[in-house]
């Protein structure tokens, strides 16, 4: 049976997310030159958009592509058909020293490839670029996202996004920065900044900031793919695992997140017969692997753990809430935040009563970054509710709700105001000690 061509077409488009983080990591080594590279690529893209639906799609794809792209960066180069300065520059090095570059334009596409991605996953999050910068040209470079794709992600236009990408090439391509592995200290702070990058991206994929849909999983997809990556590049690093494993934790849970209308599916009320073990298995060794290189755990590692006990436990009573709380203090002396703050309320108030974790609440609520946080009422009115103070709870969690921007998120935060009234309306012996598991921030 024939395949079709919207099936051939599906199949290079997954080839290509896979095959061209090292295509262009390889292409930005030879050339030097980041912006060059994704164009030298995208050419050779074109060249097996017009074959591959042709003649099938080979058996090394990446190296197809990369011989293709090398040919047109040698044609390029030669005929200085470019007009920017580093290109010139380039073409004039091919041809006073054509015997050193030659080598590095015939080299297999297999050699190297590690260390490649990692240059270009270090060089997409260089300190020279903001922070929204970094995400969008990691995305771009390594996740092999569209314009369209990171736009529509994001919530915004096409065009801003264009610019971006624009403006962050043309950033690193002033800074004049090598293609190169970073020495030391250097290394580590530029590591530290792809972590960053990516847990960004995998969290707006987990709990989408706005917008009609509560989860992306396409940004967690992305996020998780490269975390490997990263991970099989950098296996002495502690917290790449550390984060690895908690995005493979996290993930486990995506499919049980959201309910048949899209809604969302908090923490406690979750089908744990949903949760994909596979992933389970790969965040548990992620995390053993972290801890067997570094016993104290930094922030990812100790996030990591925590989602490990929601993982171990069978439900939501069955949690080791203790050590949960006992973690996030722990979490709170390495990283200390505000949402850390917020994440341990909620364990406390789980391991040793509602009253202990407002008390922690209270301590948040004169926190100006707190001041426009939605999750902070959100979680007050859960406590509160299982305090039977249902009025207070109703206030609270309609606060709660003006201040969400996710829609699905915004709806069913109205709807336990709505149940709360009428818990509010009950008899005080028909109460008894209803709560609701909501409220409970992203981290969760």
């Amino acid at each position: 049976m024939r395949e079709s061509s919207t099936g051939k077409r599906a199949r290079l488009e997954a080839v290509w997310r896979i095959e061209s983080p090292a295509l262009i990591a390889g292409l930005a080594r030879i050339v030097r030159d980041v912006s060059l590279a994704e164009d030298l690529a995208q050419d050779a893209l074109v060249a097996a958009l017009e074959q591959w639906p042709r003649s099938g799609v080979p058996d090394n794809p990446g190296a197809w592509l990369m011989a293709t792209a090398k040919h047109r960066a040698i044609d390029l180069l030669r005929r200085g058909s470019r007009l920017q300065r580093k290109e010139q520059e380039l073409a004039r090095e091919l041809e006073l020293r054509g015997d050193e570059l030659a080598p590095a334009l015939e080299r297999p596409v297999e050699e190297q490839v590690g260390d490649d991605v990692l240059c270009l996953m270090l060089m997409c999050c260089h300190p020279v670029l903001s922070e929204q910068a970094r995400v969008t040209l990691t995305l771009r470079m390594l996740g092999g996202l569209t314009t369209q794709e990171i736009a529509r992600a994001y919530l915004t236009g096409e065009s801003t996004v264009a610019q971006r990408i624009v403006r962050a090439k043309r950033t690193l391509s002033g800074a004049d920065l090598a293609f190169e592995l970073p020495a030391g200290g250097e290394m580590e702070g530029r590591l530290s900044s792809v972590l960053g990058v990516l847990y960004l991206i995998f969290n707006e994929g987990y709990a989408a900031s706005s917008g009609e849909d509560w989860v992306r999983s396409e940004l967690c997809g992305e996020a998780l793919r490269l975390g490997r990556v990263l991970a099989g590049l950098s296996p002495e690093h502690a917290e790449v695992h550390g984060l690895l494993a908690l995005m493979e934790l996290q993930a486990s849970r995506l499919q049980a997140r959201v309910g048949p209308a899209g809604e969302p599916v908090l923490l406690g009320d979750q089908d744990r017969r949903r949760w994909d073990r596979l992933l389970i298995r790969r965040g548990l060794a992620a995390l053993a692997r972290a801890e067997a290189l570094d016993p104290s755990r930094g922030p990812y590692a100790l996030q990591a753990a925590i989602a490990a006990c929601h993982a171990r436990a069978s439900s939501q009573q069955d949690t080791d809430w203790v050590t949960v709380a006992a973690l996030y203090a722990e979490l709170a002396r390495v990283a200390p935040s505000p949402v850390v703050e917020l994440n341990r309320a909620v364990a406390v108030a789980s391991a040793h009563g509602p009253r202990a974790g407002i008390a922690i609440l209270d301590d948040l609520a004169g926190d100006p970054l707190m001041q426009g946080y939605h999750l902070l009422p959100s979680v007050r009115a859960d406590l509160l509710a299982r305090l039977g103070c249902f009025g207070e709870a109703q206030e609270e969690v309609r606060r709660a709700a003006s201040l969400a921007q996710n829609a699905p998120e915004r709806r069913m935060l109205l709807d336990r105001a709505s149940a709360y009234a009428w818990q509010a309306g009950r008899p005080e012996a028909d109460r008894g000690s209803q709560g609701t598991a909501g409220g409970t921030p992203r981290s969760q």
